[in-house]
């Protein structure tokens, strides 16, 4: 049995790898600050995957529910864990604020969502995903990051300074841990549509696809917008991949090897 912990796996990208892992005999762990979409996910899946799917209400904000939801977890899993996918992102302020109007309150909830909670997980986890005894290799933690780390846009910048913090930080935990047999790499996620990954979605009959012009796929060197298929192949890797640790891995239909001029 791989025992593998999604972070924000209520809705998004976040619910999407929960089934496509549980698709591949994972059992799964969601936490999540919405208790609507996390109720809703939660029950979706058991009825397609039986008994593969726990979940628990975290404030990713808040250090002492993280140690809560991790013990919660710990006693189902009976003390080990495979697989962590930090995938929590706060994007509040994106595209929206103007540097001089950042709060600080603004600024303070990317940091403690994208990067404080990734570490404070990690660290968490580290107990339940190290090798020893019969355990002959460790489990493994994907970071998701975004382009954005690369690549900025106006008025993106708490979003884009804690991505590109988490990919320092992975780096970091892939030489540290790399004695306990725990594997650490970031996933550098460029456009992903996931407009039907969320309970609305499901009521309506959302595909994955609707919403998306033709020049929105075009622009991609892959001929469309990446979905979550896309991510669940990376995180398959990755999970498999004993030979691959503090890497990043793109997944942006190629957009950030494609020159743009001002037309």
């Amino acid at each position: 049995m791989t025992r593998s912990l999604v972070i924000s796996g209520a809705r998004g990208i976040g619910r999407g790898l929960a089934r496509l892992l549980a698709s591949k005999g994972h059992t799964i762990y969601l936490l999540d600050n919405n208790k609507e979409e996390l109720s809703h996910t939660t029950s979706s899946l058991l009825s397609s995957f039986p008994g593969k799917i726990l979940s628990s209400n975290c404030d990713l904000r808040n250090p002492a529910e993280i140690t809560a939801a991790i013990e919660n977890m710990k006693k189902h899993f009976h003390g080990q864990l495979d697989v962590l996918i930090n995938n929590a992102a706060y994007t509040g302020s994106v595209g929206t604020t103007k540097l001089a109007d950042l709060t600080l309150e603004e600024w303070n909830k990317s940091l403690e969502t994208n990067l404080t909670a990734p570490m404070l997980l990690s660290q968490a986890c580290v107990p339940l995903l190290r090798k020893g005894g019969a355990r002959k290799e460790g489990g493994t933690i994907i970071n998701v990051s975004s382009t954005r780390a690369y690549q900025s846009e106006p008025n993106s910048e708490s979003y884009a300074a804690t991505k590109a913090g988490l990919l320092g930080l992975s780096q970091a935990l892939a030489v540290s841990l790399a004695k306990e047999g725990i594997t650490v790499n970031a996933l550098v996620l460029g456009w992903i549509h996931v407009g039907n990954e969320c309970k609305k979605g499901d009521e309506l009959s959302v595909k994955w696809e609707d919403g998306l012009e033709e020049r929105e796929h075009e622009w991609q060197l892959t001929g469309r917008v990446g979905n979550v298929e896309d991510v669940g192949r990376a995180v398959e890797y990755l999970v498999g991949a004993r030979g691959v640790t503090g890497t990043e891995m793109v997944v942006d239909g190629g957009v950030t090897r494609k020159m743009i001029y001002p037309e």
